[in-house]
């Protein structure tokens, strides 16, 4: 009795508060089910009786009235261990976990599954691997949903050799492969462009009798896209009829893409006419496909209307490929016609999408407005706009790709000031934006940053890193680099291969 009421104050000191608005919870609120605790005599695992948050209503504030301040107090624990993996609080749950534990407690197997979940979402795939080791040493049974988030989470951040351990140990545990574990597999190596190890998978895939779904044969026709093959790939459009598949949204994006690449433009218009035909309604993503491929043949004015059509399909414009758009009329001189697009988005009342990227035209087309992040910000927000990390993470960018570093480095601090978390993405900006500006030894002392301050650097890190020494024509130090990124655990991708073999036939011939 004398343990479990220092646990119950333990807690009510210890536990960080979970708020939403006023509420609270009553007894009225609790119901038992099982919880796990470690008996401390002989370290065995067990199941108590704990009470549960009603769903309804997950808040505490006077929770402590209950006959078994133990049992509650572990309950709350996971409860709220849960709560904040919801909310993408990672870190309060990181520490609930470590009281927890101090107690002489483990967390029950749903909050393990969380945290794993939201620790791999977040790139923090050691603390994920380890949370996970842990389950198993404790007795623990996880299903295939959490092998696969871990599986996830190690491809995410390009680190294959662990990936493929991890492969390994479920085989040697008798866990079998679902369809979503293939999927994973097909999505890393078709992005890295790993031809034979898709193959594989999908020969695996034949061999166990899993059926090839609209997903699979889209990630085989962008393979064979980004291989060079685009005959096979329009071939591998009549094997999924014969098997009477039929053609999703996502298989016609992939064919329209590989017509775009290769100048078919005649074609991937006449599969973009047929899939409406079907009834299937073009996304963003085909909207995007269109919009950039003619963009780059130099059909501006296809381009354009491809654009209106999308706005009026009440689609929002891709900051990437708008600014693709921009960059092409902006070449040309014709700065009249961007504003002329962007008040028509304003008279569709998209005045939103409107104030937002005429501001990014003002920096693209260096008018002398906006070259300041902070006028920006202050401009969005008159209109009424709370910048959001995305917005900071477009608006960084669109500096970047001017090369205005110091711009670059004010809106990250100008972020930070709204009280969002830096995160990879916006220092591999940073790291582009010095590249651009030829300020190589800046883009290092900012990968340094990131050695330095804990964060993972993934294989955009290394790849931006790397293209920032070959513009400064530093080629000697691009094997470095990647060395350092294979060291490290990161698979490189086939960009950094490339840029790799670019950096090695320039040192032979120097000597």
């Amino acid at each position: 009795m004398k343990f479990t009421w220092a646990c119950t104050m333990r807690l009510s000191w210890l536990a960080p508060p979970l708020t939403h608005g006023s509420c609270s919870l009553n007894r009225s609120h609790l119901k038992f089910l099982c919880c796990s605790r470690t008996d401390n005599n002989n370290n065995r695992v067990k199941q108590v009786a704990i009470p549960e948050f009603n769903k309804k209503n997950a808040i505490c504030k006077h929770p402590f009235e209950s006959n078994s301040g133990e049992d509650l107090s572990t309950e709350l624990h996971n409860k709220t261990i849960q709560e904040y993996c919801k909310i993408g609080d990672v870190d309060n749950a990181m520490k609930l976990v470590a009281q927890l534990e101090a107690m002489g407690f483990h967390p029950n197997s749903i909050s393990y599954g969380f945290l794993i979940d939201s620790l791999g979402s977040v790139g923090r795939t050691l603390e994920a691997d380890v949370l996970f080791q842990e389950m198993m040493y404790l007795g623990f049974k996880p299903r295939i949903r959490l092998f696969n988030a871990l599986l996830k989470g190690f491809l995410k951040k390009g680190l294959l050799g662990l990936a493929v351990k991890f492969l390994v140990e479920m085989d040697r545990m008798g866990v079998c492969k679902n369809q979503e574990t293939y999927e994973i597999l097909l999505d890393y190596y078709v992005s890295a462009g790993r031809l034979e190890d898709t193959w594989m998978v999908v020969n695996e895939m034949k061999t166990n009798g899993i059926q090839m779904s609209s997903f699979v044969y889209g990630k085989v026709i962008r393979l064979y896209r980004d291989n060079g093959m685009w005959k096979k790939a329009i071939g591998l459009v009549e094997e999924i009829r014969e098997k009477g598949i039929s053609l999703d949204r996502q298989i016609y994006n992939s064919i329209i893409d590989t017509f775009g690449k290769y100048g078919e433009l005649g074609e991937a218009l006449e599969v973009f006419e047929k899939m409406k035909q079907e009834s299937i309604v073009p996304d963003i993503t085909t909207w995007n496909s269109l919009i950039r491929w003619h963009c780059k043949a130099g059909d501006l004015t296809k381009a354009l209307q491809l654009f209106t059509e999308m706005h009026e399909q009440g689609l929002y414009p891709d900051p990437k490929i708008l600014m693709s758009l921009i960059s092409r009329l902006g070449e040309l001189g014709k700065w009249d016609v961007i504003k002329k697009n962007f008040e028509n988005m304003k008279c569709r009342g998209r005045q939103e999408v409107g104030a937002i990227y005429a501001m990014l035209v003002d920096i693209y087309g260096q008018y002398g407005r906006f070259q300041d992040a902070e006028d920006f910000i202050t401009a969005l927000k008159s209109e009424g706009f709370l910048p959001s990390a995305s917005m900071f993470c477009v608006l960084a960018n669109a500096y970047a790709q001017q090369g205005f570093c110091e711009q670059t480095v004010k809106v990250l601090q100008l972020m930070e000031a709204e009280g969002i978390e830096l995160n990879i993405i916006m220092l591999n900006v940073l790291i582009n934006a010095f590249g651009i500006a030829g300020r190589h030894e800046e883009a290092l002392s900012i990968y340094q940053h990131i050695r330095e301050s804990g964060i993972s650097p993934d294989v955009v890190t290394y790849s931006t890193l790397m293209k920032a020494f070959i513009r400064a024509k530093k080629f000697d130090k691009v094997p470095e680099i990647y060395k350092e990124m294979e060291s490290y655990g990161c698979t490189p991708d086939r960009k950094a291969r490339q840029m790799l073999q670019t950096a090695l036939m320039v040192l032979e011939r120097r000597h």
